[in-house]
């Protein structure tokens, strides 16, 4: 447990324990710890929280919040990261190692890109247009096949839509 390498009041501890912070790795040995309990003004209240190795243990050393640079005590930020997100997200933050090469970077995806602007999520593979007709004499359509007409057929009076 780490709670022993930190000085923090008990309103601090409260703080740390009652609010909802949420966290990500920022960059090697670097937390990103954003205090949810803001709701939509949230953003406005992230930090990056530096950790360090203290004799085979991590421990969050530093914060880029006011408390933090003017205050002589550990803040909230470095307590939650304590707190709620135990050693993991350290662990991973210790192990991260950024790509060199910005194009071996990984792909990410935001919420914009998974869905449309109807709210759908986006099917995985393209989809597959509908067949072309055989030939010109035939004058059947690949919808017919299927309950729901085309949009041709049915602006065209071919076919109505189903009950």
């Amino acid at each position: 447990m780490t709670l022993e390498h930190l000085d923090f009041s008990s309103r601090t501890r409260k703080r740390a324990e009652w609010e909802a912070f949420e966290f990500a790795v920022a960059g090697p040995y670097q937390i990103l710890v954003t205090n949810a309990s803001y709701g939509k003004d949230k953003h406005d209240h992230a930090y990056v929280v530096g950790i360090e190795d203290r004799d085979g243990v991590l421990v969050p050393a530093e914060c880029e919040c006011p408390a933090d640079i003017h205050g002589d005590r550990s803040c909230k930020h470095r307590l939650s990261i304590v707190i709620h997100g135990t050693s993991l997200i350290m662990s991973a933050a210790a192990a991260y190692d950024p790509p060199t090469d910005p194009r071996q970077a990984p792909k990410v995806e935001t919420v914009a890109d998974k869905l449309r602007p109807d709210g759908g999520a986006r099917p995985g593979p393209a989809p597959v247009e509908p067949p072309e007709p055989t030939s010109a004499d035939d004058k059947g359509c690949w919808c017919e096949a299927h309950d729901m007409p085309c949009f041709d057929c049915y602006r065209d009076g071919h076919r109505d839509l189903p009950d």
